[in-house]
């Protein structure tokens, strides 16, 4: 079936370093001189991509073990855009994902500095531009993210610059990582007030690990457009009452969670879904990255389907959520 046949879909968390093709990060790492560990095609592609039945013990397992290569391999201008450009293509092409954001972490970009901050921001966007020249039909953002590793001085250059470019492209702010001691969400509250005020949307991942104290303060007191994963909310009704009373719309990625054991099983995920629909939470469904969990939005639709976990007029009512959800207009 011609993949333009496919009803429209639209894409909400996706993390660029996630995304791209294991081909084009090989070229790229060697057209740049990046050393690897194997100099064969097959053993680089298995080591940063997730299939079967393989599984992160934890996120700082994830991080380390896929996000340390993909990251590197992006961290120039050139790669940025041309990474940028493929997912929007590839999306496009595979899924008809006419609506697309990207979500990256310039800094993670930049090697600790050597390379401007500027021009791997703009650098994305113009992969972006020509992505959408090349494809008319597509509408895309671009997602800039802070992390709880980062100090609260870098978090703020991130907004700043998300707001310095709203109006080539940025659509809203982020922030993710592993849980850290050191973070406080409450200290990081006016990064969001900022972004706000500016016009961005905002997202964040929450509620994915941990407990419910950091959900509980950004669901009460930052009040987010969205939430990236988010679904600790079930263990406590008045937290689920509160994001539907704000309006706040959850980003699932089933696969990726259950590959990187937040969630335990299929069983586990059902649960969370049911939930959902019975608190009368909206959600969306996203890979959280194609490339790296071998996957597409159209294949989760199908996984969701297949389990008995969705039927066909709750996949579409997610679609429809995610089309009134995204930043991009």
């Amino acid at each position: 079936m011609p993949k333009s046949t496919n009803k429209p879909q639209a894409e909400l968390h996706a993390h660029l370093g996630s995304a791209v093709d294991p081909a084009i990060l090989w070229s790229i790492a060697h057209r740049h001189g990046i050393k690897l560990p194997s100099k064969d095609y097959w053993a680089f592609e298995d080591m940063i991509t997730m299939t079967g039945e393989e599984k992160n013990k934890s996120l700082d397992e994830m991080h380390n073990n896929f996000f340390y290569w993909t990251e590197l391999i992006q961290s120039s201008p050139d790669t940025i855009e041309e990474s940028v450009r493929s997912v929007i293509g590839g999306g496009f092409r595979k899924c008809n994902l006419i609506i697309q954001e990207l979500r990256f972490n310039p800094m993670f970009r930049n090697r600790g500095g050597e390379r401007d901050l500027d021009h791997i921001i703009m650098s994305s966007l113009w992969g972006l531009e020509k992505a959408t020249l090349e494809y008319p039909q597509v509408k895309a953002g671009i997602i800039l993210m802070m992390d709880r590793t980062l100090d609260y001085e870098q978090n703020e250059i991130i907004v700043q610059k998300a707001i310095k470019y709203k109006e080539n492209g940025i659509v809203g702010v982020d922030i993710a990582g592993p849980q850290r001691k050191s973070f406080s969400i409450k200290e990081h509250a006016k990064l969001f007030r900022m972004a706000r005020e500016a016009g961005l949307g905002i997202t964040l991942h929450t509620g994915e690990e941990g407990n419910l104290e950091e959900m509980n303060y950004v669901v009460s007191e930052i009040k987010p457009d969205r939430i990236g994963h988010g679904f600790l909310c079930i263990q406590d009704e008045r937290l689920m009452s509160e994001v539907v009373a704000n309006n706040i719309v959850l980003e699932t990625c089933p696969t990726s969670n259950l590959r990187n054991s937040v969630v335990k099983n299929i069983n586990e995920f059902e649960n969370i879904v049911k939930a959902y629909l019975d608190n009368k939470i909206k959600f969306t469904i996203n890979t959280d990255g194609p490339e790296m969990y071998c996957t597409n939005v159209i294949k989760e639709q199908e996984f969701l389907m297949k389990t008995g976990i969705m039927n066909m007029a709750q996949i579409e009512q997610c679609t429809k959520w995610a089309f009134e959800a995204a930043f991009v207009k």
